[in-house]
């Protein structure tokens, strides 16, 4: 399957190798444009990567990530890289500017990690919203022209060229649209009074105030702006700042105040009133259920937990509306600082076991991710192995470990081994964990049987019936299973042994020796036979004599 026509492609390789401990290590950029259809090719990652296509599946090729394996799959066949599910770039990143998906591709024979980084690019899929999409502003007959009348700019969740980018006001011969900058670099909307307004003339005014993207083709949402022509309250209240800031630690205890806004109308009586609350806009539905603030005083403050890790800056609008229905707007732009709340996850996601006991030194048995939802130190994690093993924990990236073996391995004096690996954060207090590996030895033929005597005595009389039992010889062997498994048997090197064996025979499972016929004390005195114990292993099987 050809890549799809949407991706724009730009792929960046970095490799660095090191053939002593068998890795390489690499990042590779791709950048594709969101809403891809589900099983659209992205690259050849196999090509990216120098991979033999055919050795995709042995050498066991896997993507590893906590959330990018939900939109990614590669096909072992044909090495493609492919769309998954439906990405949303504006669920993924809501308003940054830029938007990635890592994952860590992994191959294990020989061991890999490739950095993989998609970029995922904005196409205009939505439409400038206001809200809300009615604006209300009661003024006084007798405001003065050139009086400004804030309003709740646009929202787009597409960005750069695809957000908002300009506004216009239907035509009326009483009002102008003006637009600014905040501090922030956000857009200001006012609706600028041209002439004064005669209430007795008339009371109400509709102008439709439209927000257009600038995409292709562009996009556009438009709001209904009612102004209702009143008496007296001619001053607006007016807010202290236009943006507060303020920072916060996560764990602050629900209830706290985290800030006092403020604002003063020259107005006096209920037109000097000022009720303070939060306004209506697309950031704000979810995120003033996690703030509450004082209608009179301005206090905003924590009515749920804080978590860095899920959220970590809020930009709440505020509102200050008089006693006579004039409005003024601020931002409050709250930080949230991370606190060390998060011990270490320690993922084994491969397991060797068991493992043979004559493994070769340096040979991976185990491969590890350590992952910490904080971040900066709070985040950063060592790794040890906390028994004295014949393992050694080897650093690979950023996150992963392997245990390789650093020494010989003998089962017989040890046949399995408890590892725990503990990982520790760099926070203040740190918090750690600890995960247990239990690791089978799997024996090797790599002992010979032994007898328990060298040299074994046995007395019997003449004229014995043949087919009599004369002496046991016994052997053993430290190996289990089938390597530890003894057969017995005569040696027949020589004449001498040949005339031995036939009048002796050994069992060769129980090494129990026989006489295969009657002896005569005059003819011959002693026999000395030669008996040999070989164990049963699969490979090198050893005996002994």
């Amino acid at each position: 399957m050809e890549p799809h026509p949407q991706i724009r492609w730009q792929v960046t390789i970095s490799l660095f190798f090191s053939w002593l401990c068998q890795s390489v290590s690499g990042q590779i950029h791709y950048s594709i444009v969101e809403e891809m259809r589900k099983d659209s090719v992205i690259a050849n990652i196999a090509d990216d990567l120098g991979l033999d296509i055919k050795q995709l599946s042995s050498r066991k090729l896997r993507i590893l990530s906590h959330v990018s394996e939900r939109f990614f799959h590669v096909n072992l066949d044909n090495g493609n890289l492919y769309i998954k599910d439906r990405i949303d770039r504006e669920t993924l990143c809501r308003g940054e500017a830029s938007c990635y998906l890592t994952f860590d591709a992994v191959i294990e024979d020989p061991f890999n990690i490739f950095n993989i980084k998609i970029e995922i690019q904005d196409i205009n899929d939505n439409i400038p919203v206001f809200y809300p999409d009615i604006f209300t502003v009661e003024t006084i007959e007798l405001t003065a022209a050139g009086t400004r009348f804030a309003l709740q700019a646009a929202e787009d969740a597409d960005t750069g060229s695809n957000s908002v980018q300009s506004y216009k006001l239907s035509d009326n011969q009483y009002f102008t649209l003006s637009e600014g900058t905040n501090p922030d670099g956000s857009t200001f909307l006012e609706l600028v009074l041209e002439k004064p307004l005669d209430r007795e003339t008339q009371s109400l005014h509709e102008l439709i105030l439209t927000a257009m993207d600038g995409g292709k083709p562009m996009r556009s949402g438009s709001a209904l702006i009612r102004v209702i022509v009143t008496d007296a309250n001619d001053n607006f209240p007016i807010f202290t700042q236009s943006v507060y800031k303020v920072s916060i630690n996560e764990n602050t205890p629900v209830n706290t105040t985290v800030m006092t806004v403020n604002s003063t109308d020259m107005d006096e009586g209920v037109n000097g009133q000022v009720i303070y609350s939060f306004s209506k806009t697309s950031g704000n539905v979810h995120r003033t259920g996690t703030f509450s603030i004082h209608p009179v005083t301005g206090d905003i403050k924590i009515n749920d937990n804080l978590d860095f890790e899920l959220t970590r800056n809020y930009e709440l609008s505020v509102q200050a509306k008089d006693g006579g229905g004039l409005v003024a707007h601020c931002k409050v732009l709250i930080e949230v600082i991370d606190e060390n709340d998060n011990a270490p996850q320690i993922t084994v996601s491969s397991l060797f076991s068991p493992l043979a006991e004559d493994t070769a030194p340096g040979t991976m048995i185990a491969l590890i991710k350590i992952r910490d939802l904080d971040s900066g130190q709070n985040g950063e994690t060592d790794c040890k192995l906390m028994e004295d093993t014949p393992f050694s924990l080897i650093s690979s990236s950023d996150s992963y470990y392997r245990i390789v073996t650093a020494g010989p391995i003998d089962r017989e004096k040890v046949f399995s081994y408890n590892i725990t690996i503990l990982a520790t954060d760099r926070g203040s207090p740190p918090l750690s964990s600890k995960q247990p590996i239990i690791l089978e030895i799997l024996d090797v033929n790599d002992n010979p049987p032994m007898f328990t005597k060298s040299i074994y005595y046995a007395f019997v009389q003449e004229n014995n019936l043949p087919g009599a039992s004369i002496h046991r010889i016994q052997a053993s062997d430290p190996d289990t299973g089938d390597n530890a498994k003894i057969i017995y048997s005569i040696s027949s090197n020589d004449t001498e042994d040949q005339t031995s064996s036939s009048y002796f025979s050994v069992n060769i499972e129980t090494g129990v020796l026989y006489a295969q016929r009657s002896f005569d004390y005059e003819k011959q005195t002693e026999f000395l036979i030669q008996v040999s114990a070989k164990d049963n292993g699969s490979w090198t099987p050893f005996s002994v004599q």
